[in-house]
Formats: structure tokens, sequence, C-alpha cells
């Protein structure tokens, strides 16, 4: 296996909460198997700006064939597309490009970085065969929380190498208890991790994402809740209908709930997806408790806060919806 060559779930220790476009894991779908899917009409609409998706082991491969200066802006956003699905991870794949690289369009690639900076947990790959441009990438703030690799199959290798996260999801209906049924399943999933000290603020968190994104929709709503190393993520998801040659309308991230949960989250953001929904998530400072050497506390306790404190994950049952 490949070595991943940076850690994408470190966090900076000065990050303050932003707004930030990126998605969640909320769903996955992909297959086991290779499979070709055909990109956004966007993306393949001419010669000049093709960007073809296809899956391998549940690891979404973003095929560039053309020059880069003339995609990467709607690589990022195909980028952010896939990672809606909830992949084991992206990888972006240059192999094809033509020409030499323009080094603006290096440097904006990079800022892809932002996403596993925001939301660790997802990893993100390019394959590069370019060792000039693999190096200026990894040169890059943002570059260095990639994956880059000089081809496809060790991109591939080192996102497989990643642990692999449990996330906790839950579908209600479009109902005015919605919220209310959310906020209960965050509080039966953090007991269960041990997190009762984040519930108050984890539950205002979803009950407000649920208010703002997903019941004016009028669709089936999707919550998801993962932790990953000291981040608790949650989100919430809506579906809408897809239209032929439409693109997603402009997402309003203002108002007083989404306020709320900015003052409350690190980071938030929200995504439109490709079935014509939105994706809107925030993320939680959620440390585990360290052992306590109070007298008051018993040994079994502080045996448990000990495991709970070191365990790199904790994975639950699935959860019956």
């Amino acid at each position: 296996m490949v070595q991943q060559p940076s850690n994408p779930h470190d966090l900076p220790a000065d990050f303050d909460h932003h707004i930030v476009m990126f998605p969640t894991r909320s769903t996955v779908s992909f297959p086991s198997d290779t499979q070709v899917r055909p990109a956004s009409r966007r993306a393949t609409a001419g010669p000049r700006a093709r960007i073809r998706t296809r899956v391998i082991r549940e690891v979404a491969v973003l095929e560039v064939a053309n020059r880069l200066s003339e995609v990467v802006e709607e690589l990022d956003r195909v980028i952010q597309l896939a990672l809606s699905q909830g992949p084991r991870g992206v990888v972006c794949d240059l192999s094809a490009v033509l020409g030499d690289v323009d080094p603006v369009a290096v440097e904006v690639l990079a800022t892809a970085g932002r996403h596993v900076r925001d939301w660790p947990g997802t990893p993100l790959a390019v394959a590069c065969p370019d060792p000039k441009v693999r190096e200026a990438l990894r040169a890059h703030p943002l570059g260095e929380k990639l994956m880059v690799t000089a081809s496809l199959f060790s991109a591939i290798s080192a996102i497989l190498a990643t642990p692999v996260l449990s996330i906790e999801r839950l579908r209600l209906a479009p109902h005015p208890t919605a919220a209310r049924a959310a906020r209960e399943f965050v509080t039966r999933t953090l007991m269960a991790l041990r997190l009762g000290r984040v519930i108050p603020f984890a539950s205002l968190v979803v009950s407000e994402l649920v208010a703002s994104s997903a019941i004016d929709a009028g669709t089936t709503i999707d919550v998801a809740v993962v932790w990953d190393r000291g981040a608790l993520r949650l989100s919430v998801g809506d579906h809408g209908r897809a239209v032929p040659d439409q693109q997603p309308p402009a997402l309003d991230l203002r108002g007083r709930k989404l306020t709320v949960v900015a003052g409350l989250a690190r980071a938030f953001g929200v995504l439109p997806t490709a079935d014509g929904g939105k994706v809107v998530w925030a993320v939680l400072d959620a440390a585990r408790p360290r052992p306590s050497n109070s007298p008051h506390v018993s040994a079994r306790e502080r045996q448990e806060a000990l495991i709970l404190a070191d365990a790199p994950e904790m994975v639950l049952p699935p959860f019956k919806d």
C-alpha cells in the first residue's frame, strides 16, 4: 500500500468557524465494482471541457482529458458533487491532461485541499505523472492536505489505506415533528459515543439544520452523524427533482437559523446535490473526556474513559429507521 503523504484528518489549532461550500458523506450508493458514470452535462458539454467520472472500489475517480486551465473551476464543482454522494474517497486523475499545466491552474486545484481541512475523514487525492505539478501541489498550504501521487493506482491504494468512518443515519418524512425526531436521534447516538457534553449544542444545531434545509423542500430528510478524532459532523439533506440542463439554484446561507448554527459550529456549509436537492452540514468540536483522577469516579468508569479516549473511532451497530 502506498502511504498517505500527509494526514488529511488534522485540523489547524487556530481553526475558527467559517462558511465553506462543502458537502458531507450523507449517503453511500457506490457499487463495489468499477462502474463508469457520466459526469454532469455541463462538465461534458464539449470537447474543451471533459471530465469523466467513474467509480473504482467505492472511490470516485474524476478523469480530466483536456487542458487543466480550461476545466479546473468545473473540476472543483464535480469534486464537491462526488463528495456529496459519500464515496470512500475522491481521486482527480490528471494522467491524460493535455499540454503543459498552467501554474495558476495548479494553484486553483491545490485549494481543493480546503475540503479535507474543513471536513476531515473523506480523503482527496490527485494522481499526476508530472513531478513539477506534484511538487507545486505539496508546497501549497492547502495542497499539502491532498494525497499527491504519480499514478491512479497509487492514489486509490492510498485512499483505501485510510480508516473507514462509521456513519449513523436516519431518514425522516417532511413533517413538523422532524426536528424533534432528529434531536432524539442525535441524543441517542451521542450517548452511545459517550459524548454527552456535546448533546445540548448538537441537538440545537441539527434542529436548526432540519428547519432551514429540509422541511421547506417537502421531500424526505436524511440526517447523518459521524464522529472523527474530536470532530462531530452533522448533516441534513433533502432531495429535489433533477431537470435536464438545469443547474441547481444558488443557496442562501443567511438567515436567523443558520446564524445560530454559525455561532455554535466551527465550520458549516451547504451544497447542491445532483438530484436538485441540497446538503447542509456543520462541524462541532467534540473531544472525548479524558480519564478522571477524582476519588468519586470508580475504577471501571476511569477504565472506560481511558478506552474511549484512546480509541481512533467508535463503530456502532446499524441504526434502524
